[in-house]
């Protein structure tokens, strides 16, 4: 994949100094490269029953639409606090310097229901982690987690055991 991987604009000292950001939007406004991007997701999930795609705000709010539509499946966002107008189950997580917290409305998956969670980036997995455990909650089984970028230097998988995971582009430092 490393052709998409040329579609990505690193920006350095972004948000802060020292960070070096990985910005999808260059590959995202690329006809063939958000072609190839959904269809290799969807191609890694082909032959399994998909009932709902998570998107976690906001990005993935991005991608989980197109794969839930090639998958035949349901669209579910999780987001952040108070942004769902219907009632939800919380979930608060640890994040490197405080807590943020992830909701999703408490009727949008039905237990026994077969979910698949995407977002743009995994970094330290604290976020998919606690998504993850809202999806539990209201008795959905993961069948997978997909990202367009990994940083596997960040180790996020050690936060998803035994999670189906899949990513398009990976980089290792």
């Amino acid at each position: 994949m490393n052709h998409l991987k040329e579609l990505i604009r690193a920006i350095p000292d972004y948000p802060k100094p020292g960070i070096l950001f990985y910005d999808l939007t260059t590959l995202l406004k690329n006809p063939g490269g958000f072609h190839a991007l959904v269809d290799n997701l969807c191609d890694h999930y082909a032959g399994n029953v998909v009932d709902a795609v998570v998107g976690i705000e906001a990005r993935g709010f991005i991608l989980a639409p197109a794969l839930a539509y090639r998958l035949n499946a349901g669209f579910v966002p999780v987001r952040k606090p108070k942004k769902l107008p219907s009632k939800t189950v919380a979930v608060t997580y640890q994040l490197e310097y405080g807590t943020d917290t992830l909701e999703i409305h408490q009727d949008a998956i039905k237990p026994g229901q077969r979910v698949l969670i995407s977002d743009d980036l995994l970094a330290t997995g604290g976020t998919a982690a606690a998504t993850v455990e809202l999806v539990r909650k209201l008795g959905g089984e993961v069948v997978g987690a997909s990202f367009a970028v990994e940083l596997k230097f960040l180790n996020g998988r050690a936060k998803l055991p035994g999670i189906d995971i899949f990513t398009m582009i990976q980089y290792d430092n």
